[in-house]
């Protein structure tokens, strides 16, 4: 921006018209499509006296605007410009990771409430940075989506469950393990071929397998997921619903699409216990998954008070700290092994 005599609060309100107005739907033929806008700002002399330099500066927070979760706008600042460039260098790095196989998965296991036996795993990824040391998914996830990264990342990870699944079977444990799956990975049309390969060259039964979907993954080609959705199911692979109970939570997504397994989001867990109105809920969804035929895993499960209370509602699985953190695979495959050899079934009650 040019004009010294707008200041940043008319031009605020300038910008906010602009993204309104564009939010608005519109038809093309007989489609109506809604468009999402990101704006970012710099001002002579301000934030530089040369075009260029004003240019770049606009474009470091017009990407700000867009980590915001766009439909925003943002002025360029110092601020915007370290992030922009820390996470220009973050991003490079993630690329390299790809090629470098820096990523690690790790497992956390799932525990048959009927056995109390280890009867399958979640696979977690990790992401072994050179210098920064072993990164959580919440660390580098999120800049993965936003590079168009994720798809590729999440292909590494399912590769490396199925690889280390099979090597479990051939050594006598029988588990299965789940692997969540974006809605990046469905929207791009090839995931069955993916699978498929994977599947073959890793030697894993399909029935060992179960993706897990959030509530979001349902929400953009609903044709398209459904379709993919029966095809993996007509294979083995079970399809479980992540996070069940947050979000974009809606009855019809159980209703429309093949859906095997319920899990029931930590944040309902924690509160168990706490008031009447947080254990109705768990109840009810307990009620309506196993009406409707499937198996309910609970997450988060880090106090006996959890576990008793999800027994008695005939809880299938649990996973959580009280079982075990995410452990490497090596790890898991020690519990596995001291749970094979030892005649006593899990103490959790």
């Amino acid at each position: 921006i040019l004009d010294q005599n707008i200041n940043r609060s008319n031009l605020e309100t300038y910008c906010e018209g602009i993204i309104e107005e564009l939010r608005r739907p519109f038809k093309v033929g007989e489609h109506e499509l809604l468009l999402g806008v990101s704006i970012g700002v710099s001002l002579f002399p301000e934030h530089g006296r040369e075009l260029q330099v004003l240019i770049n500066h606009a474009d470091l927070a017009l990407q700000q605007a867009k980590r915001m979760g766009g439909n925003s706008m943002r002025f360029f600042s110092s601020d915007v410009k370290a992030i922009s460039i820390e996470q220009v260098n973050l991003e490079s790095a993630l690329r390299k990771a790809i090629f470098k196989d820096e990523f690690v998965v790790f497992y956390q296991p799932k525990i048959c409430l009927r056995t109390n036996h280890i009867v399958g795993t979640e696979a977690l990824v990790r992401w072994q940075h050179p210098t920064l040391g072993l990164l959580p998914p919440g660390q580098f996830i999120p800049l993965a989506e936003e590079a168009g990264l994720i798809a590729a990342i999440g292909e590494l990870v399912l590769d490396k469950a199925c690889r280390q699944t099979n090597e479990w079977h051939n050594k006598g444990f029988q588990i299965s393990t789940s692997v969540n799956i974006v809605a990046q990975q469905l929207q791009r049309g090839n995931l069955l071929e993916i699978i498929d390969r994977i599947l073959v060259n890793t030697g894993l039964n399909p029935l060992s397998l179960e993706l897990e979907l959030t509530e979001s993954s349902f929400m953009e080609d609903k044709t398209l997921v459904r379709t993919t959705l029966e095809s993996l199911r007509g294979r083995g692979i079970k399809i479980a619903l992540d996070d069940f109970g947050t979000g974009y939570s809606s009855l019809s997504y159980l209703r429309d699409f093949p859906i095997d397994v319920l899990k029931i989001d930590q944040s309902f867990v924690f509160r168990i216990g706490q008031t009447d109105k947080d254990d109705a809920i768990v109840r009810a969804i307990f009620a309506m998954g196993h009406s409707l035929g499937m198996d309910i895993v609970a997450e988060g499960v880090e106090t006996h008070e959890h576990l008793a209370f999800l027994k008695e509602q005939g809880c299938d699985m649990v996973q959580g700290y009280l079982i075990s953190r995410p452990i490497p695979a090596e790890q898991l495959s020690a519990m596995l092994f001291e749970e094979t050899h030892n005649t006593t079934l899990r103490n959790l009650a």
